[in-house]
């Protein structure tokens, strides 16, 4: 991981699989994808193309033909590294290397490489490690099925026999054991930490949104933060939190998150888990959406589904925003004006200008007046779901057992008292 050199001449290609029944215009995943590259700082994209596809070759992914065009292209622009918006099996990888000389990354390599390169705090370095050797296990699995691999015998049985693949999976296997146990421990410790800042509960309100929707160009806005956000994909991974006071409102922590995208490999979503979990514990959720984006509805979509993945429940109260009016024509802007202020929970603005940004606040700090108030609970000693709820929202202030049940001391918002009610 990050051992691309100062700066590395790359190609971009995006297979165009006519046969797939999911795939996306071909046009916009190219550009997210030169996106992604660019978020590698020391990678200079040289070419881009978008290759189209009847069926994926099962050795060489590419037709004989067409790996002979770009082999030539690629020689004459000096490309040292392909990088292929899509999944590409270690048989694959290795066929194309050789006949192009150049390094080969895929999709997941590349978000890999990403996310070592960003992550900041030791639980994103774990997460990455951890989601490294996922990737590398099942790219073992399948790359390495000749005798070559073998020490010594038939490989039949076990012992000394066994195939050198089975003892690197073993030592991928300890190592992801080991760094699960440092994850919890690390995981433990910021559930201190949430503890802690529950004795002063502020409500939290979290930016969710794809990745590049403008989270963090927003997060610095309302908090002066000098946060990156620079117009590149996966800019922000740890969660950063600040406070703010909202004006005719509580204080708030504001939590900017990593950005979303489309067919994160599923080792991504387990790994980063933990990194979303602020929005777990918000009490307002802000989905940030850059609604200049010709596929801003399918983006959308994708944050949905994660949220849903990631056990966020409707209940959750969400605000649609709508950024980067600023980047629409006169007309379309003004229709987007109009049909986020016929729906309800949905806010146009931009965060370079400062557009609607006051209508937001306003909304939330409406949401989340009286958001913290203390109150005495008695529940009954056998509703143990209940009680067990209270301390996973880290609201319990005080706990005595009292003739009718156990007595609570909770300092909560209106949101939580709502949700648990309905429990």
């Amino acid at each position: 991981m990050g051992e691309l050199p100062e700066t590395t001449r790359a190609w971009v290609l995006h297979p165009d699989i006519k046969s797939d029944p999911d795939r996306r215009e071909a046009k916009f995943a190219l550009a997210e994808a030169v996106s992604l590259a660019h978020a590698m700082p020391e990678l200079e994209v040289v070419g881009s193309e978008i290759v189209p596809l009847p069926r994926v070759r099962a050795g060489l992914l590419f037709g004989s033909g067409k790996i002979e065009e770009l082999a030539q292209r690629l020689k004459e622009a000096e490309v040292e590294l392909v990088l292929i918006d899509g999944p590409v099996t270690p048989v694959q990888q290795r066929n194309l290397e050789k006949a192009w000389k150049v390094k080969l990354l895929d999709r997941t390599g590349l978000i890999l490489e990403i996310f070592s390169d960003r992550a900041a705090t030791r639980e994103g370095v774990l997460q990455v490690e951890m989601a490294a050797l996922s990737y590398q296990r099942t790219r073992l699995v399948r790359a390495w099925t000749h005798l070559e691999r073998q020490r010594g015998g038939l490989g039949f049985v076990g012992g000394p026999g066994e195939t050198q693949i089975e003892a690197d999976r073993r030592a991928i296997d300890t190592q992801l054991v080991r760094l699960r146990r440092q994850l919890d421990k690390v995981v433990k410790t910021r559930t201190l930490h949430r503890a802690a800042r529950a004795k002063v509960p502020y409500p939290i309100v979290a930016l969710v949104g794809y990745t590049n929707a403008g989270k963090s160009t927003l997060f610095n806005r309302l908090t002066g933060a000098d946060v990156m956000a620079k117009d590149m994909l996966f800019a922000t991974l740890d969660p950063t939190m600040r406070r703010v006071e909202l004006e005719d409102g509580p204080e708030v922590i504001l939590s900017d998150t990593v950005g979303f995208i489309s067919d994160l490999p599923t080792e991504l979503v387990a790994a980063f888990r933990a990194t979303l979990e602020e929005v777990l514990a918000a009490d307002v959720i802000l989905h940030v959406r850059d609604i200049s984006h010709p596929e801003t509805e399918a983006q959308a979509e994708d944050v949905m589904t994660i949220l849903g993945d990631l056990g966020v429940g409707e209940g959750r109260t969400m605000f649609e925003v709508w950024n980067k009016v600023d980047l629409l024509d006169d007309d379309a802007a003004e229709a987007v004006r109009a049909r986020a202020a016929r729906e309800d929970g949905v806010f146009a603005m931009s965060a370079i200008t400062g557009e609607g940004i006051p209508a937001l606040l306003g909304q939330v700090a409406e949401t989340l007046q009286g958001a913290v108030t203390q109150e005495m609970l008695v529940l009954p000693y056998a509703d143990g779901r209940k009680r067990a709820w209270l301390f996973e929202q880290d609201v319990v202030q005080g706990e005595r057992q009292g003739e009718d049940g156990f007595e609570f001391d909770v300092r909560w918002t209106a949101i939580q008292k709502a949700r648990f009610e309905g429990l």
